[in-house]
């Protein structure tokens, strides 16, 4: 079904022709204003075709609306001149009621659904934790985050790759193995060691003679996958850094780069030339004692990405601000563009129970756990809770108010909104109402400023999903959610349905904008990562 304000466009080139602007311009803007007074739909079409036109832009919209009124394009009642040189148009509920056709046509596999990535392969690799330990409350908002990215690409139209990458060497791998031989001894760790309690845990289950490297390793994997698989994020790959090296992944990477004369040596070590290339200095490669830095294996490892995907994404925490410019450099001298590689930098998170902060120290010994998140509110809060929010901000999470079932709790709200409308679902077929098909039913009943807000609501939804695509902001998605939320508790509130004086014309009209509700409900979650309970 073509959009409305295709139709919109086509009215306004008419118009510009009529006035007289010939080209018009090759791309026409139509939003939605902030102020819903102002109309349906606004263009500025008039300031920006103008200056060429050499006419005053307020004094060519008004040129614009005489020939729309004239001739106005489907649905609408009323184009109006506003501003310096606006477009507004008024739109009868008609493009509304076509709206919720196409959402029930298109169903939750298929609305909103774009193929803007034209099945372009993108490997994104999110969490990355080391190996040390259970994965921590803050971990949990880059599993969230990632993989709703991850299926915010897939709903558009990207093949996707979701890795994991395993830091299983360097300094705090013979940490964390020294804590676990010291409790399995019943001593102490080292002072810079790991203390918290899951180490007691974890060495009292160590068998006698096993290698406490290997095993920790291990161990903490398998702690981590089934954590993550609670919390419904599952990895395509695990790429090991340990295994990387072994296959020769740094010497090959060395090679390359210097065959790129992209290499150096000065002091005894081998310098990449970042520098070059927009970073703020150049990097060391191998130190002066011949060890590698954590950036060679990286470089290699990125390599390997791009085997896989045209695009590689990067979800790094808080201090890794100064990585992204060095990477962008190193991929840079090995031919990747930069618009091959994005870096999301995102920000921490606080949790706070009763009024006071929670820490979430790996070292120490009073860290939160997202297993714990998950056992105190679910897979469902604990996802959608981490996506209220943009990732580059921080965020101060209240165990207090997203276990409680209330109107403040934002993750309920979304929640009780899909559980009515099962609810609803249960007492119509009690009571022997059956919806009726929908080539039978007459939208045009609907038109109370309820029903309405539903389905501008929905109206708005792909567009939403495209605005979150290209900022790599599943969060937009959270609040569209809890504006459709909210729009249909307040239909819920003032246009019955069932009730015995509710005409069953109108009755089989807000039956079928329910079932559009929940369409667009179960797109929105889909795309989290959240399944939406049928009864709370």
């Amino acid at each position: 079904m073509p959009d409305v304000r295709d139709g919109l466009r086509d009215g306004l080139r008419s118009a510009l022709d009529g006035a007289g602007v010939v080209p018009a311009p090759v791309e026409i803007s139509i939003e939605r204003p902030r102020d819903r007074s102002h109309g349906e739909w606004s263009s500025n079409v008039a300031l920006a075709a103008a200056r060429a036109a050499g006419r005053r832009p307020r004094e060519l919209a008004e040129q614009i609306v005489i020939h729309l009124s004239a001739q106005p394009p489907p649905h609408v009642v009323a184009v109006e001149a506003a501003g310096p040189g606006f477009v507004n148009f008024r739109l009868a509920p008609s493009w509304l009621h076509e709206v919720l056709g196409e959402v029930i046509d298109a169903g939750a596999a298929g609305y909103a659904r774009s193929e803007a990535g034209a099945g372009h392969p993108v490997s994104v690799e999110f969490v990355s934790a080391n190996p040390t330990g259970p994965l921590h409350a803050g971990h949990g908002r880059w599993a969230a985050y990632g993989d709703s990215l991850c299926r915010l690409l897939e709903h558009c139209g990207h093949r996707v790759c979701r890795e994991f990458y395993v830091n299983d060497r360097g300094g705090q791998i013979d940490l964390f193995t020294a804590s676990l031989e010291a409790r399995s001894r019943g001593d102490e760790p080292p002072s810079d060691g790991y203390h918290g309690e899951y180490v007691t845990e974890w060495a009292a289950e160590m068998p006698g003679g096993a290698d406490a490297r290997q095993w920790g390793l291990e161990r903490a994997h398998r702690d981590q996958a089934e954590t993550l698989a609670a919390m419904n994020v599952a990895f395509d790959l695990y790429t090991s850094e340990s295994s990387l090296v072994g296959r020769g992944a740094m010497d090959d990477i060395l090679e390359d780069l210097r065959s790129r004369e992209m290499v150096y040596e000065w002091d005894g070590a081998v310098w990449l030339r970042t520098g070059d290339l927009g970073d703020s200095a150049d990097r060391v490669l191998v130190k002066s004692d011949g060890e590698p830095t954590y950036f060679l294996p990286d470089i290699a490892y990125h390599r390997e990405k791009f085997s896989r995907g045209e695009m590689v994404i990067d979800i790094l925490g808080a201090d890794h601000h100064g990585y992204v410019p060095r990477m962008r450099a190193a991929l840079a001298a090995l031919g990747h563009s930069g618009e091959a590689y994005e870096a999301v930098v995102g920000q921490n998170v606080t949790l706070r129970r009763g009024g006071a902060e929670v820490s979430l120290s790996k070292r120490a010994g009073d860290m939160v756990l997202v297993s714990d998140l998950l056992d105190e509110v679910g897979p469902d809060v604990t996802r959608l809770v981490y996506l209220l929010q943009s990732i580059d901000t921080t965020q101060t999470i209240d165990i207090d108010v997203v276990s409680a079932q209330s109107a403040e709790n934002p993750v309920y709200y979304v929640q009780y909104a899909h559980a009515r409308i099962h609810s609803l679902g249960r007492v119509a077929a009690a009571r022997g109402v059956q919806r009726a098909s929908l080539s039978e039913v007459d939208l045009a009943v609907l038109v109370h400023e309820r029903e309405l807000d539903v389905l501008r609501a929905l109206a708005s939804l792909p567009d939403t999903v495209q605005a979150a695509l290209r900022a790599r902001a599943p969060h937009q998605v959270t609040g569209w959610a809890r504006e459709l939320a909210a729009a249909f508790h307040r239909f819920w509130h003032d246009c019955p349905i069932l009730r015995d004086d509710v005409s069953e014309e109108l009755r089989q009209a807000r039956l079928w904008l329910v079932e559009g509700a929940r369409v667009g409900l179960a797109v929105a979650l889909g795309i989290l990562g959240v399944s939406a309970p049928e009864r709370l």
